[in-house]
Parts: structure tokens; sequence; C-alpha cells
């Protein structure tokens, strides 16, 4: 908040504390004024929420409870009854409209629209049979798309022929095995969404490849443990022989072992791979490139190997410490300060049906959470829970 909203400590604090008054009170003053409440909002600049009502004999009651007061021709429940007639027709929305909402504080559903459009979008809300007295036309120039994160151990597709997995985010991109694709050859995330392309690819001799990324892609310094979670990324301190080490894969996803040996050559059927890792960590097709850890310290990417998840077996995996000094790429990390996760053991887990109050502590995507407000369904670690759960850090 300091560096993003120019606070300074003590006026984040103090704004942190009006937004948590603020959310007391609306929560606390919506069901009372029931029909006639019309929204809720924290004004810039402001001490106190303003609160909207269609009823005028309400406004007492508002600044009672410690709210500006404001009288506005439509509720709530009516405004939201116009977005949701929008909402469905939403298949047949023009291009040209990137989006509409409830906006309390003109007190309408505000629809944008490209500029020269306009005529397209007012079509479009006629078709919805709704009160174009409570719609209210913007000029916008966005264009939203989807965005999406890369993750360690997550499935991608390579020229729309084979799967392989993501090894590690790094700045621009991620690093994965170079058997996968050679340069110039374009990448899909798991969910079919173009995703990259391959820049850098070497092999055999090496094992290793470098995947720039595209604008709807964000490098995440995390890697998927398959169960829901994830594991934060915290280095990349080579672990020793006789370690511990775990790796994420598409094909069979979170698997553990030991490393068994360092700098070993593997003769594949296309050549030599030299300075090789071996483990006893099971691998199948489709984990090739998948990240490999020991506790939150990044080790390398999964080349290959003999046997499979049936029969056991030994896989080798490239060293990311060779990786990132002959890419000249920069591992992206994510907390946990290098140590391995303790465990939640004894914590209770968050469930989304549960209330909870100030105070509660949970485990929840291998973190301790405490509850610093009442709430049920208000998932730890969402962007929108902010003000509900702090982070006791990794367990």
């Amino acid at each position: 908040m300091q560096r993003d909203l120019g606070l300074t400590a003590d006026q984040a604090l103090a704004r942190l504390e009006r937004d948590r008054r603020g959310a007391t009170l609306e929560q606390a003053l919506a069901p009372k004024l029931g029909d006639t409440f019309a929204g809720a909002w924290l004004a810039p600049g402001a001490d106190r929420l303003t609160v909207a009502t269609t009823d005028p004999a309400r406004t007492g009651q508002i600044r009672s409870a410690g709210a500006e007061a404001r009288v506005v021709g439509h509720s709530y429940r009516q405004l939201d009854q116009t977005r949701r007639r929008l909402d469905g027709l939403g298949y047949a929305a023009p291009k040209s409209v990137p989006g509409w909402h409830v906006d309390v504080v003109t007190n309408t559903v505000t629809v944008l629209t490209h500029p020269n459009a306009r005529d397209a979008a007012r079509t479009f809300v006629k078709s919805a049979g709704v009160d174009t007295a409570a719609v209210r036309f913007v000029d916008s120039d966005l264009s939203p798309r989807p965005l999406y994160d890369v993750r360690g151990g997550d499935q991608y597709g390579i020229n729309n022929s084979s799967l392989c997995s993501v090894g590690f985010s790094v700045n621009g991109g991620f690093v994965t095995a170079g058997h996968c694709g050679r340069v110039g050859s374009s990448t899909v995330g798991s969910n079919g969404v173009a995703q990259g392309t391959f820049q850098v690819s070497s092999f055999p001799g090496n094992d290793y490849a470098f995947v720039a990324t595209n604008s709807q892609w964000t490098p995440k310094g995390v890697v998927n443990r398959y169960d829901g979670t994830t594991v934060g990324v915290a280095g990349s301190q080579e672990a020793a022989i006789g370690a511990a080490v775990c790796r994420s894969g598409r094909t069979t996803g979170w698997k553990c072992g030991t490393i068994l040996g360092k700098n070993e050559s593997v003769t594949y059927p296309e050549g030599t791979i030299t300075g090789m890792t071996r483990t006893n960590a099971c691998a199948e097709p489709g984990d090739s490139g998948g990240s490999w850890l020991a506790g939150q310290q990044a080790q390398g990417v999964t080349s290959g190997g003999s046997g499979n998840c049936s029969q056991g077996g030994t896989i080798w995996f490239y060293p990311l410490g060779v990786i990132l000094a002959r890419t000249g790429k920069t591992l992206i990390t994510e907390g946990g300060g290098g140590e391995p996760p303790v465990g939640c053991e004894g914590i209770a887990a968050w469930s989304a049906t549960t209330g909870y109050v100030p105070g509660d502590v949970v485990g929840h995507a291998s973190h301790k959470w405490e509850s610093t407000f009442y709430s049920t369904g208000a998932e730890p670690g969402d962007p929108r829970s902010w003000a509900v759960w702090k982070d006791a850090g990794a367990c």
C-alpha cells in the first residue's frame, strides 16, 4: 500500500481500519434496510461509509448507525435484477461491449461500450428487455482477456502434437526439458490457451529449454502438488546425494524419492546427456520437463529414465543451476525463506461451509491462516479475502 497507493505506514493502517469499519457497517445495515437498500461505498478521502436508500424515511437510521445517507431512485435489488437480465444474454453481447456492472455510486447499471459502437450496445440492452432508465452507457477502450498462472508441474502442449510439464517459472516464462520442443515450437497451456514459444532448446548433449510466455500468462514461483495445493519455490540451493526429493508432472502428479547420484552421463536413443542427477522417484511420459524440489529448493527438470510408476524406476533430472547459468534467466521465488514446510498437523482444514470468527486458525494450501473477521466461504489466500484472513506462514 505504501508503494502502490502512495501512503505512509500510518496512513495505510488508518485506511485499513476505516475499510474494516465500513465493511462491518454495510453488513449490519443492508439487512435492516431490506428492499430499500441501494448499495454502499467508501468515497475517496471520506472517513465514513456512504449508504444509499430508496426511502427518505430511512436516512435517520443510516446516520444513527454512523454512515452518510443518500436517497436514490433504484434499489440494489432492482439494479441487480437488471444486471442479471443482461447476464442472461451475455452469449449475444457484441465484442464492442467489454462488460457491465452495478454501479452503486451512480445508481445505475453501467454498460461499457467502445466509443464508435454505441448503437450496438443500445441494441444489446434493448434486447434484454430491461428498464433503460436504470442503464448508463460509458465509453471504454478496454479489451478484457483471461489471465493465467504459469506453475511448475502443470501440463503444456507443444505444436498441438505432444505434452510435457512446466519446470520452473523464470523471468519472461519457464524452463523445461529440451527434448520437449525445438526453438520456434509453440505451446498451449493445460486450458488450451496459446501460451508461448520455445526460445532456447538444447538436446541431446544437454536437456533444457526456455519457453517465453505471452502477456496472458504470469510466471509464478510455485509448483503444483496435485492435491489442490502448491509449494512455494524459495530458492535453488542444490541438495546433496541422499537427500529427499519430490517431483511434479502432468502424468503422475507428485512423487517423491531420494537423490542417488550426480553428474551422470546417460545415453538415450537420440544421444548422450551429461551432467544429470539420478533419483528413484518414478515418472512417466508427459512428466518430462517437470519440477524437482528438495523441500522448497528447486533442483531441476525431469529428463528421462527407465521403468515407470507401476514397477518402480530410475529417473534423471537435468540440474536447474546449469539451466539458469546457460539461459541467463532468474528463478521466480515465492515465500518460505528456503526452509521445507513443517506440516499442518493438528490444524483444522479450512471449510467453505464453516462459519469463522476472529481468532480462528485453519490450514489451507500448505499455509496457516488466522481469522481477522467473521466469514463463511471466504477462502484464505483469495485476493478478495484480504481483510478476512492473515497468512501466518507455511506449514
